[in-house]
């Protein structure tokens, strides 16, 4: 985080935050931070509000158990809003929906651009004990070789009943898929790109 949040461009100190899950990129809710309940964010990695209503400092899910898990915090150009990136625990609203705007949360699509961001940085900065970099230092022919091995294992998977070795071999092909992408310097929105054309 490179900005700091301005609490003193409000006259009661607080600022509006926005609450968004980590993986889905939906927006879970709307609520009010001053420079204490900011700081309790950071500190217990929970977010924690001001409560206009009570008055008070306001932890969500200290009374429903659906606390909202901190992963990371963004301030905006002018200093005076904040983003939380959070991973709920249960719903977020009150009312027992998903969000406050009664949207369900569902498509967990962000964590392909949190993996997309940690294969490319085992690329870039190699570790001995990452199975990613060993991969990378194998050359391209390795990791296609591996799409196309993890290709047919999925293949076989899909003429069994067996749904949990399916979803593991699916999961295998799509981190090798999307390694292979970066071995390529391709990014996968760039495929994204293609079958967005493809639906005109």
């Amino acid at each position: 985080m490179n900005r700091k949040p301005d609490f003193s461009k409000d006259a009661q100190g607080l600022l509006p935050a926005v609450i968004q899950d980590i993986w889905t990129n939906k927006v879970l809710m709307l609520g009010y931070m001053n420079e204490e309940a900011f700081e309790k964010t950071r500190e217990e990695k929970k977010v924690t509000f001001f409560s206009r209503s009570k008055n008070r400092l306001w932890t969500k899910g200290e009374e429903s158990g659906n606390f909202l898990h901190l992963i990371d915090i963004k301030i905006d150009c002018d200093s005076d809003a904040i983003l939380i990136k959070a991973k709920p625990e249960g719903p977020t609203c009150h009312t027992g929906d998903d969000t406050c705007w009664e949207e369900t949360n569902t498509g967990k699509v962000g964590f392909l651009d949190y993996l997309k961001h940690t294969i490319r940085d085992r690329k870039e900065h190699p570790s001995e004990k990452s199975y990613t970099s060993s991969l990378f230092a194998r050359g391209i022919n390795k990791v296609a070789q591996k799409v196309g091995e993890e290709a047919v294992e999925l293949v076989i998977e899909a003429k069994d009943d067996n749904k949990d070795l399916f979803l593991g071999e699916a999961a295998d092909l799509m981190f090798h898929y999307i390694t292979l992408l970066e071995a390529k310097n391709i990014d996968l929105d760039e495929v994204i790109d293609v079958l967005i054309k493809r639906h005109k």
